[in-house]
């Protein structure tokens, strides 16, 4: 017979394995630091002109970042920092190289599906690992107790107060107090104030806005980091709706997220669980965007129907049963996602099986199935074993060619998700144009 004991035991050892693995991926004191770019990356992935002419460029202008020099002298390599202020400071034909970034505040994507396996965290991280050398400025949101997200960012010590079950502590306290002040009695309201709430839901809903937020090995991109503790979010969450029956509990994300600055970031990119519960709900009504990663075989299938139809279903009996308390806070129902794309993950040009499963999905749903798919490479697996992106991989430990076909799977794939958010994102301002 086997007790709590063995599962502690067990995750004893799988932790130190995970610390071994942190050791030979992240630098010795277990921190990642984000690698440098040389020039040929730089000219043909991300500023798409002939090296030779940004040799020029760099020639021509001392004042800018040279990069640092191989002892050989034959390679060029540059920090993301130093790639950015190129991006500030250069033209090529008089073209900028800073991306397109629309007016009003950051666009908001939630990766989510119910089935383990198909890259919701791959398909997220390298989303924002793609926009952050595209020149964007990203944050990201694990909502995930597994934490994946987290630690491929280079977080591994999290405390759950600083999780998005801190955020709802926070907004449980806010929305508490705002209720009773509707009131012009606050003491005939029914519900508690803040300071009736537990203790512990006090003292972490004092924390301020930034506090959440964390950096990572990347300069541009920021996290909201999850932990294992943060799993129990979900019973605290039905205790605190139990507690405050008027608290809009599905809009405490979408409410803490409209407080940040408009011009703090660019994107911000959800990484949900693999359930429908407190968190994935805040994601979904948070987002402006829903993609749903899929793998080509008949249970991811069989399981993204599920996830549509259930979430479809949640979504319908909150604007149902929720519609007072919603219209009190200020949350327009039922919720509207701006576009809903299904993205093909782990696919096989060869495969004759993968490809029929794509047709099945593209006659299933059509135009929402993106066009450019998630290809399985060595790199790609390797990604999920080192806990880094293929943007984060040396090309120099494979073959470039492997490399390559990886690193272009994935920039199509961003390419055209970038279009869906830019497409999105101008259709809102013109949208509150009009309204205005």
């Amino acid at each position: 017979m086997r007790d709590h004991s063995d599962l502690q035991s067990m995750n004893e050892r799988s932790l130190a394995q995970q610390a071994a693995v942190r050791r030979a991926t992240f630098s010795p004191a277990e921190e990642k630091i984000l690698r440098p770019f040389s020039i040929w990356e730089i000219s043909h992935f991300m500023f798409d002109v002939p090296a030779d002419t940004l040799r020029k460029k760099l020639a021509d202008d001392p004042s800018l970042p040279q990069g640092m020099v191989e002892e050989d002298g034959r390679q060029r390599w540059f920090s993301l920092q130093e790639i950015n202020e190129l991006r500030r400071r250069l033209r090529f034909r008089g073209k900028p190289l800073l991306p397109h970034r629309p007016t009003g505040r950051a666009m908001r994507v939630a990766v989510s599906n119910f089935k383990g396996g198909v890259g919701k965290t791959v398909v997220a991280q390298h989303l924002a690992n793609a926009a952050a050398l595209d020149g964007y400025r990203v944050l990201v949101i694990d909502f995930d107790p597994q934490a994946t997200m987290t630690h491929s960012m280079g977080l591994t010590e999290v405390k759950e107060w600083n999780t998005v079950w801190g955020i709802m502590c926070r907004d449980l306290c806010r929305e508490a107090d705002r209720i009773a002040a509707a009131y012009d009695d606050p003491a005939d309201c029914p519900y508690p104030t803040a300071d009736e709430l537990p203790e512990d839901v006090q003292s972490i809903g004092a924390q301020r806005i930034q506090d959440f937020i964390q950096k990572t090995a990347w300069p541009t991109i920021d996290i909201i980091p999850s932990c294992a503790n943060a799993a129990f979010v979900e019973f605290a969450s039905a205790q605190y709706r139990a507690m405050h029956k008027a608290w809009s509990f599905f809009g405490c994300v979408s409410r803490y997220l409209d407080e940040l600055p408009e011009d703090q970031y660019d994107l911000i990119i959800f990484d949900c669980p693999p359930a429908i519960g407190y968190q994935s709900l805040n994601a979904a009504f948070a987002a402006d965007i829903l993609y749903i990663p899929s793998g080509p075989g008949y249970w991811e299938y069989d399981s993204t129907t599920s996830f549509l139809g259930q979430l479809g279903d949640a979504l319908e009996d909150i604007s149902d049963g929720f519609a007072k308390v919603a219209e009190d806070a200020g949350i327009r129902l039922p919720k509207r996602f701006d576009d809903v794309r299904l993205l093909m993950t782990r696919f096989e040009q060869s495969n004759p099986l993968h490809v029929a499963m794509m047709d099945a999905f593209r006659n299933v749903f059509g135009a929402d199935v993106c066009k450019h798919a998630i290809e399985m490479t060595r790199a790609v697996e390797q990604s999920g074993r080192f806990q880094q992106s293929v943007y984060e991989q040396d090309y120099r430990q494979m073959t470039r060619e492997t490399w390559k076909r990886a690193r272009q799977s994935f920039d199509a794939a961003y390419d055209e998700f970038k279009e869906v958010v830019l497409r999105a994102w101008e259709a809102k301002n013109a949208k509150q144009e009009v309204e205005a």
